[in-house]
This record gives structure tokens, C-alpha cells and sequence, in this order.
């Protein structure tokens, strides 16, 4: 495939070309696997596994038997978690086994973790024995922890060795990794004492012991740490890699930077699914009744808050009943204290996300965001106010929809703020939860502050 042909697997919008994609549907079709070959021939695996998700279930399968072993298996480690479970199923056990014997430990994890234990234990039975018991160790650790994400393959050394013996370690070895940037150095018990960079190791003399050049600051991670701080600590201090240990220090894995961006990656679109009541595990490929089912349990928590805003509304019947423009202006008064918390909650729950907001700082941001509220809550007042005047040609409902805007906007700013702080105490994802708790603070506070103002005002005429 020349390089014209390989670009034009993607259209102006970066996705897979739907020509592209018809031709490989159509070699499927007609029995022609040499032809699907020569089309995918040279594609990157990430770009494979775009073609794989832009297919259909069946067709995944038929491309991945068509392609045979010159199927690159690592684009099963590139695809989307709801389309790798779906393949997972449909693949035979072992073609899944061919294919993570082709997969560092942390791709091949990724492929057999969430599939049923009978079928993991048949899988593994089909993989050498060292990768069997690796991914063995690593499906003991507990899901999201720095024991799931490690890469078992790395280079280490005694630290009595010289740099020479060292250099002809990593020269000579055929068990190393495809690729490494660093060497870490073990005592006699495997447990870590440092680290040499590559390029330092390949630059030192021969007769020098390898303790005197390695570096003993370093940041080391346990099997069991949480995924979210490996990223949070590897954004922090800028690393490519670090090591892995197990409870008493021995050196068990790496981590690369790689890897970690998946991390990122992940938790950025999981916040972002939750902030509009989806679950993290929704995709665009999922069928409705999976969609139905990650979105309604959302959905009824929202219609419960609604019922309590409608409550409220309820209890000043008599109060809309006599005067009707308080029904057509009180839902400018929840829109925007609605719009004003989610706002400020956006910035909490990403300042929580990414550790910026914490004891140390909560007072200041909340001081801070409170006054944001109450000279937003003025201007918007005014605003209102002369909008309500004019409309209804009332100066004293001008006053009150005044009122209550900065009523609800401080609301709104403190709720933004202390609902994401008080989730996350209580260990709740902040993203999960705070935008139907600050919506409905919004709303009620809004409709009370409007209508109880109103209310107090025509009993007074």
C-alpha cells in the first residue's frame, strides 16, 4: 500500500474513511482474505483498532480470522473497553491466546480481565508459563491499582556488578524488553536500591561499580497504589517511567508514561461522563438497552429532585394565582442560579480531580467564588430588575426577581463549591453526584427566594 493510499484510510474529519472501510467490508464479503490483508497491510495498530470499532460484530471477527497471523495484536489493546468486551466474547479462546502471547503483560491484562474466570483460566493454559504466571500475579491485584497497569518486563542488575558487566547484560540478553530507557539495580534480596538511565550506562567506564552511578532519589510506586495517584504523581514530576514494588521493596514491574496517559485520558472522559449523568462505561457502540440502563438510574434521581422543586412551587399556589408574572419569570431565577453552580461545581470538581483544591486552599476558593456570586447576583439584578419593570411595568416585581437573583446566584456559588467538597469527603465522586444536588439547591432556593418574596409583598398591599 503506497502512502497515498494508507492517508486515505481517513477522511478530512480524522476518522476512517467510509470508502475505505466498504472495500475491506466487501473483500470480507466476497472470500478474499489476501485482499483484506493487502488493505490493512500497513496500517498502525491503533488505526486497525478504528477500522475493528467502526465494523460490526461479525465483521470484527471475520477480519481478525481473515487477517490470521499477520493480525497485529496489539490493536486489541487500543480499542474502547465496550468493544474489546463484546470481541472478547466472540473470539474463540484461543485466538485470544495467540494473540496475548504477542502482548506485554499490561496489554495482554487488558484483554482477559474482565472475562469470566473459566475462560481466563483456559486462555492462560495456552500461554507459556513465565507470561501465565505473571498475568496470574497481576489478576490478583485489585482493579485501577498500579499492580493491574505494570509491565512485568524489565532490565535489572545486582548492585555488585561493574558498568561492563552491566553493558554486557543488556547487549547480550534475548529476554529483555523491546524496549527500556533504564536499568534498575537490586540487592540480593530483589529489592530496589536504584536506577540507571540507559544513556548514562552506555556513557560510564567499564571498571566503575554500577551502585556509584545510579541515582537512589527516585519515585517508586507499590502494586497496590491507587491508578488515579500514579497519574496524578506522574504528571506531577514529569516521569517516563518508574519502577513497581510489592510490599517488602522487591522490584516487581515498571510503569511507562504510556500507559499513564491512558490513565489521563480515562478519568478526563469518565469526569465528563459523569457531570451529565452518564456512566463511564457508556460508548457510542453500546445498544440501547445498555444505554437505557446506564442512564436511567440518573435520570430518576433527577425526576426526584424535580418533584421536590415542584414542592416548592406548589406551597405559593394562591401566591401565582394572583399575579401570573411570577409563573413567566420565575424560571429565569432557576436557570440562572442553575447555570451559575454548575459553573462554579465544574471548577471544584476539576480542582478536586486534579488535587489543586484541598483543606489548605477550600476557605480562599469559597470566599472566592462567593463573591464572584454576589457581584454576578448585582448585575444580573439589575439586569432583571429593569427587564421585569419594563415588561410588566411593576417596579416593586422588579425588586423582587432582583432579590431574588442574588439570592440564588450566592446560592448557587456556595453550593458549586461545598457540595463537591462534601461528596468527596465522604469519599463520593464528586463528579458523579454534584450536579443533581447543586441543580436542586438552585432550583429550590430560587423558586422560595422569588415566590416567598412575592408572597410577603401581596400579603402587605
Amino acid at each position: 500500500m503506497t502512502e497515498h493510499e494508507h492517508m486515505a484510510t481517513r477522511d478530512d474529519w480524522g476518522v476512517i474513511d467510509p470508502a475505505f472501510l466498504a472495500r475491506i467490508v466487501e473483500a470480507l464479503d466476497g472470500g478474499e482474505p489476501r485482499a483484506v490483508r493487502q488493505l490493512t497491510r500497513d496500517l498502525h495498530a491503533a488505526d486497525l483498532a478504528d477500522v475493528i470499532e467502526a465494523l460490526g460484530q461479525d465483521d470484527r471477527v471475520r477480519l481478525i480470522t481473515a487477517l490470521g497471523r499477520g493480525f497485529d495484536a496489539a490493536a486489541l489493546a487500543e480499542l474502547d473497553e465496550g468493544v474489546r468486551d463484546e470481541l472478547m466474547e466472540a473470539l474463540p479462546n484461543e485466538v485470544i491466546a495467540s494473540a496475548i502471547k504477542k502482548l506485554d503483560t499490561d496489554d495482554a491484562l487488558y484483554l482477559i480481565e474482565d472475562l469470566e474466570r473459566d475462560d481466563q483460566r483456559e486462555i492462560l493454559a495456552r500461554v507459556p508459563r513465565e507470561d501465565r504466571a505473571a498475568l496470574t500475579r497481576a489478576l490478583d491485584y485489585p482493579e485501577d491499582t498500579a499492580g493491574r497497569l505494570m509491565k512485568t518486563e524489565f532490565v535489572a542488575v545486582p548492585d555488585t556488578w561493574t558498568v561492563g558487566q552491566a553493558t554486557q547484560f543488556v547487549r547480550s540478553s534475548k529476554d529483555l524488553p523491546d524496549q527500556f530507557i533504564e536499568v534498575y539495580v537490586v540487592d540480593e534480596a530483589k529489592r530496589l536500591v536504584g536506577t540507571v538511565p540507559l544513556s548514562r550506562l552506555l556513557r560510564a567506564p567499564d571498571d566503575r561499580q554500577i551502585d556509584a552511578i545510579m541515582d537512589t532519589e527516585q519515585t517508586v510506586f507499590r502494586a497496590g497504589d491507587a491508578q488515579d495517584d500514579v497519574a496524578f504523581r506522574f504528571d506531577k514530576y514529569n516521569l517516563v517511567s518508574a519502577a513497581v514494588t510489592d510490599d517488602g521493596g522487591r522490584l516487581i514491574g515498571t510503569l511507562m508514561a504510556d500507559d499513564i496517559v491512558d490513565v489521563i485520558q480515562e478519568e478526563a472522559a469518565g469526569q465528563l461522563l459523569h457531570l451529565g449523568g452518564v456512566g463511564v462505561e457508556e460508548a457510542i457502540g453500546n445498544s440501547v438497552a445498555a444505554t437505557t440502563r446506564s442512564r436511567f438510574a440518573w435520570l430518576f434521581v433527577n425526576l426526584l429532585t424535580a418533584v421536590l422543586a415542584s414542592w416548592v412551587i406548589s406551597l405559593f399556589g394562591a401566591t401565582i394565582e394572583q399575579m401570573v408574572a411570577l409563573a413567566v419569570l420565575m424560571p429565569i431565577v432557576a436557570s440562572m442560579g442553575g447555570n451559575a453552580g454548575t459553573q462554579s461545581m465544574t471548577v471544584a470538581v476539576r480542582a478536586l480531580a486534579t488535587r489543586t483544591l484541598s483543606p489548605v486552599n477550600a476557605l480562599r476558593f469559597t470566599l472566592r467564588e462567593c463573591a464572584v456570586g454576589l457581584i454576578n447576583g448585582l448585575l444580573f439584578a439589575l439586569i432583571v430588575g429593569v427587564f421585569a419593570w419594563a415588561w410588566f411595568g411593576s417596579d416593586t416585581l422588579g425588586l423582587i426577581i432582583g432579590a431574588a437573583m442574588v439570592i440564588n446566584l450566592l446560592a448557587a456559588a456556595l453550593a458549586g463549591i461545598l457540595v463537591p467538597l462534601a461528596l468527596d469527603r465522604f469519599d463520593i465522586d464528586p463528579a458523579v453526584a454534584s450536579g443533581t444536588f447543586v441543580t436542586t439547591v438552585t432550583d429550590v432556593v430560587g423558586f422560595f427566594a422569588f415566590l416567598g418574596l412575592a408572597a410577603i409583598w401581596l400579603s402587605a398591599r
